[in-house]
């Protein structure tokens, strides 16, 4: 089936976030290749999908954070010429903060949460720019701004995932690529159990349905940050304006007088 909308690859796509992604993104009518390690889940989404949206599904399954794995995911993003939108969703917490953490856990989570959203946007953009159109959406958090919420290593990954996508945006956004970096506040997610949290324990948790539609309502917008827990997007705009006006101040030739010996 062709189809004049085009093809997404959504990773993470076998629960949470990424299956909704899934579902209203074909309900949009984008064909689909979904990523994720659970086979049996995402052969069963993908059944449904092609039933309800009426649009082609492809099923890749694949885990991140295995280089061979990921690069059979690469080489997808490089020569299927029908994507024209990437959402870099996969990601994972680590039980406990950082000063007790698994360091091999560690590992893997940055690579899932940083390395494979930077490889993965890396395979598709060449295509993008050379067909002068595209998306990437990149899911962050809104813990990439707070480093005081103790999640250990999560939240820095999380700002990475925000810098590079302000980095990206501002490299390519003249050439036809839109760039959103998504910032979830708590989201009722399987995330929580895998890192040993109890999810009913935290206040004001949003559920996925309704994060994934404030998200789209943000890229329809060609919002560069779209943060759906956010009542006052002042604020944020507060925040780029006090960062913006920092730029000029940091090209400078000596230390500023305030850290000179009296």
């Amino acid at each position: 089936m062709n189809s004049p909308t085009p093809t997404a690859l959504v990773t993470g796509a076998s629960s949470g976030i990424g299956t909704i992604y899934a579902k209203r993104l074909a309900q949009r009518g984008h064909p689909l290749i979904l990523v994720a390690r659970d086979t049996a889940r995402l052969n069963a989404l993908a059944t449904e999908l092609r039933a309800s949206a009426k649009v082609d599904v492809d099923v890749l399954p694949a885990d991140l954070t295995h280089s061979r794995e990921r690069l059979a995911v690469e080489n997808r993003l490089r020569e299927d010429t029908s994507i024209g939108l990437l959402v870099n969703n996969a990601g994972a917490a680590a039980p406990g903060g950082f000063v007790d953490a698994d360091t091999d856990k560690l590992e893997s989570l940055i690579t899932l949460n940083a390395l494979a959203v930077t490889r993965l946007t890396a395979a598709v953009l060449p295509g993008m720019l050379a067909r002068g159109k595209g998306s990437i959406i990149n899911i962050a958090s809104v813990v990439g701004l707070a480093p005081e919420i103790s999640l250990g290593i999560y939240g820095a990954t999380k700002a990475f995932v925000i810098a590079m996508s302000q980095a990206l945006a501002a490299e390519v956004s003249g050439k036809g690529i839109y760039v959103q970096a998504v910032l979830p506040a708590a989201t009722r997610t399987e995330i929580w159990e895998r890192s040993g949290r109890d999810v009913n324990a935290l206040r004001g948790v949003m559920d996925v349905e309704e994060l994934v539609d404030a998200a789209l309502v943000g890229f329809d917008r060609r919002e560069a940050i779209t943060i759906p827990p956010l009542p006052d997007a002042a604020q944020w705009q507060a925040y780029e304006a006090a960062r913006l006006a920092m730029l000029p101040n940091f090209a400078q030739e000596h230390a500023a007088e305030r850290y000179r010996a009296v």
